[in-house]
């Protein structure tokens, strides 16, 4: 009979007082669900509202994402830029950003008085207090998801392809739309399915560019703030099942394509292209 190592059942120990504490406040809510009197709420008009802004902004936040983001990736993946270490690393900036600090930074640029916002409120464009604030701070939140995602899939694709096809006279667009985007499209799928979600419930960076139109995460604060725990919670249950649907579709893109890592270890991400 097989002896299990020691060192095993300590971390497994170890870790599943962690996984705890990451999975009971969710099941917590999960297995507490008021259906009539969160159905009640979640039926409201202003939270039907504020699911539409959320999911228009995040519908345009993927678009905008997989159109810059995808191109971006592409050529770290293939290109020897300088500094490329540099490039990749600011990538993951806004991932450690504290949002309301990110909010803070995007209004001071894009607001009414900023570097970028300045420009349009001249030309009576304003970019905060509306979709277009919603949608640049879900931009700076989500966009890392997708970047790194279509990166880690554009290295596991085998350069001989590539090369393959350029030998048999595609260009760098035909070698990207024929060979290189369908081989690394499992990646890139769930790199835009989490880099969604996370864009739904944005909420710091939203809060300070854009408090009205509500999205769903700041109406659950202002129900919050009015009602209290009870009233925030059907809009959180609304959320949080929202983001398990998203992260189920994405692993299971990940197990019918056989891509099983999205997001790779930053040290692979940044290793140069051999």
């Amino acid at each position: 009979m097989k002896r299990i190592n020691i060192t095993y059942i300590v971390f497994g120990l170890l870790g599943g007082l962690l996984l705890i504490d990451l999975v009971l406040p969710v099941a917590s809510l999960m297995f507490n669900i008021e259906w009539a009197t969160w159905g009640a709420a979640l039926r409201h008009a202003d939270a039907i509202k504020a699911l539409k802004v959320s999911v228009v902004s995040s519908l345009l936040t993927v678009a905008i994402m997989a159109l810059l983001g995808i191109p971006a990736a592409y050529v770290l993946a293939r290109t020897e830029l300088p500094f490329k270490r540099l490039w990749i690393s600011l990538i993951f900036l806004p991932l450690v950003v504290p949002d309301l600090a990110g909010g803070i930074l995007l209004l001071q640029t894009f607001g009414p008085y900023g570097i970028v916002g300045g420009s349009f409120e001249a030309q009576n464009i304003r970019l905060t207090n509306n979709l277009a604030g919603i949608v640049l701070a879900q931009l700076f939140v989500a966009a890392p998801f997708v970047i790194i995602s279509a990166l880690a899939g554009f290295r596991s694709v085998d350069t001989k392809l590539e090369w393959a096809a350029a030998t048999l006279g595609d260009s760098r667009w035909e070698i990207f739309r024929r060979v290189s985007l369908p081989l690394a499209w499992p990646g890139i799928a769930s790199g835009l399915m989490l880099g969604w979600i996370r864009a739904l419930g944005e909420f710091g960076s939203t809060l300070i560019m854009a408090y009205n139109p509500h999205t769903l995460p700041v109406y659950m604060w202002v129900k919050f703030e009015s009602d209290g725990l009870r009233g925030a919670l059907p809009t959180a249950f609304c959320l949080v099942s929202m983001a398990v649907i998203a992260v189920a579709v994405s692993m299971l893109i990940s197990r019918l394509t056989g891509y099983a890592d999205v997001v790779p270890p930053l040290s692979k991400a940044m290793t140069s292209e051999r």
